[in-house]
């Protein structure tokens, strides 16, 4: 069991490697080499560019020569903290901005609740002997926890005021930071500027038809069901034709979902070749007088030696061939078409009237949602067919019990790490080696910290896997699903496991030569005692983990490699620049750890507390300054992730109160049990206040705000081509390749020049009310116009 000082020698440790960390920070970041990989974020927005392209001398491109620059090197700090929020949320977006708001909460919520538990509990913890009796393994830090309080004692109503005064100050703080959070998010959807998932909705589990054909099918469900704002029909194909029924009145807009998985495979191996085609005619233009050649063998080395330009030139037009080939298989091949559309509307009040009602008499049929942002939707999940939905979550669940089930068995390898006794009787040769002071002291109070990082490091890659093999169609819903996950496992096992098992090593002598009776007592006395196990890993993950952050390490190596051996033209090397993002699936659930941690720990084991406050206080300067400097998100989601962040602190703080319940039973305060039975039903209320008065504002989106966003916008823009805007927005990013304008804008000119028909399977499709199987028509402008004019 780690003692004061094993804990002040992973202190020193973790200090030293933060502030290691950091200098290694300022010198790199202001080296004009490195400039890509710490200022990616300017770079992308085109607001920077590169030092290495100016006029200076040759040295000065690549070491920085102005010595009065390293003087300055902690001047990063300030400068994270200047940005005002306001700015922040235009710079970076609304996820970043509320992302970093997490951080702040954490200082809320434990910078009073550490303060008062200092006042007050750690003397009443410490003015006892009750551990020096007990035969127990405990250290210096037990001392100053509840274990310390003798069996009976009148103390314990300090930690059952105190447990009742940190739950309300926690429910406070929730309930103000959701308060705030919810009306930047209304904020910002009302300000913010126009974007295609604001008017578009993503219709899932059309029914099939024998007649029809999803285009058709669908068009004529929204013709009938949604006659006033939905007039206007657009499929995008693989061919790039367009069918249009345009109106007078308003139009909605349809992109029917391909499974373009194989043809994505094709335009990336072009994307390839084509920029080693630029390469060498770049090459030829430095030096017209030689032609470029190459070895067609394996990586150039041998094989027949042939011109280098004509020889990828002929790959380019072989590729454009198949990819010509695929689109006719989609356009001559129904089965390609998924049973899923993207339909906008003219205003976003008709998509929120869409979105967030029922379609059909079939609850299971014409399944509405609010679509993804474009940038948002993850296109390979689009083409699992939605039927199969719930065997693939099945599935992924049965799979994340079992690694939850077997991942105990490197937690108890861990634990053992903690424990010196255990290690000695059953490694006994090691025993002169471990009892050396420093080694000793690096075991207990370093070594368990790092290896339970180790073996966490390739865990959110596993639950990432496992999220988009259930199908999730946006990267927003596969990092909140993964995030969730990652947070009940390490619930299971980081703060469960290492509870049962650490107790189960440290005090097993105890376990064999005591009663089955006493064991529940001894679990309850030692479970305050594991905070010395949690305060190495805050250390080891919250300060030293922090701060190798921002040192980016493996980017800056990474982008080097790519630069020297990988680079061949200006867009290789912007390509080579990894930004990064926040990782929400990762970084969210470390945090909730922490929250875990300090609000079960707050009553029971105070001294844990400066550790957490000190690591959301340094996470909060340096995720600051990544945002701002160097992560680009991915997505803009408004925020939707933080009733998450709500329900899994309040979590905490019901797990706190049952685990301080269960601790005091067995220290025989029968009289505070029914006082403390009341602290999960009050919370448990709080929440549901919480989840009816701010989550609706995350999880739909009002008609009112929608309907003055849309007057609003009307007035400022009369002459807005809403179409124009729109018709582009959910097209699958192969087809949004460069080498594909030229066709889309051949087309546009042809949608001009066609004749505004569609050719039907039904009459009147607008205007009956059942849809009819038989018949066929073409429906012309003038025929449409003169209906929609009809009283």
């Amino acid at each position: 069991m780690a003692t004061l000082n094993d804990i002040g020698v992973a202190a020193a440790i973790n200090i030293l490697t933060a502030l290691a960390f950091f200098l290694a920070f300022a010198m790199l970041r202001i080296q004009p080499v490195n400039d890509r990989v710490y200022f990616p974020k300017w770079y992308i927005k085109g607001l920077r560019s590169s030092p290495l392209v100016n006029g200076s001398a040759f040295a000065s491109k690549f070491v920085n020569l102005d010595l009065r620059s390293y003087t300055r090197f902690l001047n990063w700090m300030p400068a994270a903290l200047q940005m005002p929020e306001p700015e922040l949320i235009d710079h970076a977006g609304l996820d970043s901005a509320v992302y970093l708001r997490i951080y702040l909460l954490g200082l809320k919520i434990f910078g009073p609740i550490a303060l008062t538990a200092f006042t007050v509990m750690i003397p009443v913890n410490w003015s006892n002997n009750t551990l020096e009796h007990s035969g127990l393994t405990y250290s210096d830090i037990d001392k100053l926890s509840i274990s310390n309080i003798p069996i009976g004692s009148h103390k314990f109503w300090t930690h059952l005021v105190l447990a009742y005064g940190f739950t309300f100050w926690t429910c406070y703080v929730l309930k103000r930071e959701y308060e705030i959070v919810a009306a930047m998010r209304l904020h910002f959807l009302a300000s913010d500027q126009r974007r295609p998932d604001q008017f578009t909705v993503l219709v899932r589990n059309v029914p099939p038809d024998p007649d029809e054909s999803v285009t058709e099918l669908v068009q004529h469900f929204f013709l009938v069901n949604h006659p006033h704002h939905y007039l206007s029909h657009q499929v995008w194909s693989l061919t790039s034709t367009l069918k249009i029924i345009p109106s007078s009145i308003t139009f909605s807009l349809l992109q029917l979902v391909y499974n373009a998985n194989k043809l994505s495979e094709l335009v990336n191996e072009k994307k390839k070749i084509q920029n080693w085609l630029d390469f060498y005619q770049n090459k030829y233009k430095r030096n017209p007088l030689k032609r470029p050649s190459l070895k067609t063998g394996f990586l150039g080395l041998w094989g027949n030696s042939v011109d280098a330009i004509d020889f990828y030139t002929s790959i380019v037009e072989r590729l454009s061939r198949d990819i010509c080939g695929e689109r006719e298989k989609f356009s001559s091949n129904t089965k390609s078409i998924m049973p899923a559309a993207f339909v906008s509307f003219k205003t976003r009040w008709g998509a929120a009237v869409c979105a967030q009602t029922q379609q059909s008499r079939n609850p299971t049929t014409w399944l509405t949602e609010w679509a993804p942002e474009p940038r948002d939707v993850y296109w390979e999940n689009l083409a699992i067919p939605f039927v199969f939905l719930t065997i693939r979550r099945l599935i992924a669940a049965i799979a994340f019990f079992f690694l939850t089930f077997f991942f105990m068995i490197p937690i108890a390898i861990v634990q053992s790490l903690a424990n010196i006794e255990s290690i000695e009787k059953a490694l006994p040769f090691l025993k002169p080696i471990i009892e050396v002071k420093f080694i000793k002291s690096f075991i207990q109070g370093f070594l368990p910290g790092i290896a339970l990082k180790i073996f966490l490091l390739f865990l959110p890659t596993i639950l990432m896997m496992m999220s988009k093999f259930e199908g999730f169609i946006s990267l927003s819903a596969l990092e909140r699903r993964s995030a969730s996950r990652y947070y009940f496992f390490q619930f299971i096992n980081v703060f469960l496991g290492s509870i049962i098992t650490g107790t189960a090593f440290q005090q097993l002598n105890h376990f064999i030569h005591q009663s089955t009776s006493q064991i529940p007592k001894t679990i309850g006395v030692s479970i305050p005692m594991k905070a010395t196990f949690f305060i190495t890993y805050i250390m080891v993950d919250g300060w030293a983990g922090v701060a190798g952050e921002i040192l980016r390490l493996k980017p800056l190596i990474i982008y080097h490699l790519k630069n020297s051996f990988l680079v061949k033209t200006e867009k290789d090397r912007e390509e080579a620049t990894d930004p990064g993002t926040i990782g929400f699936n990762t970084g969210e659930p470390q945090i909730q750890l922490y929250f875990l941690l300090g609000l079960v720990y707050a009553v029971v084991t105070p001294i844990l507390l400066p550790f957490i406050i000190v690591f959301f206080a340094l996470a909060y300067v340096v995720y600051r300054h990544q945002i701002i400097n160097v992560y680009h998100q991915e997505y803009e989601s408004a925020a939707a992730f933080w009733p998450d962040v709500h329900v899994r602190v309040v979590a905490a703080l019901i797990v706190s109160q049952l685990l301080l319940m269960g601790l005091l039973s067995t220290k025989e305060a029968s009289q505070s049990t029914p006082l403390l039975i009341t602290l999960p039903v009050l919370t448990i209320c709080f929440h549901r206040f919480c989840k009816g008065r701010y989550e609706p504002a995350f999880v739909r989106y009002p008609l009112q705000e929608a309907m003055m966003k849309d007057t609003l916008e009307r007035a400022k823009e009369a002459n807005l081509n809403l179409k124009g805007f729109l018709q582009n927005a959910y097209i699958h990013p192969v087809f949004k390749s460069a080498d594909e304008s030229d066709s889309e804008s051949e087309s546009e000119s042809e949608w001009e020049r066609s004749p505004a028909l569609v050719a039907t399977k039904r009459t009147s499709k607008r205007f009956t009310p059942m849809p009819s199987k038989d018949g066929g028509s073409v429906v012309s402008l003038d025929q449409v116009n003169d209906e929609c004019l009809k009283p």
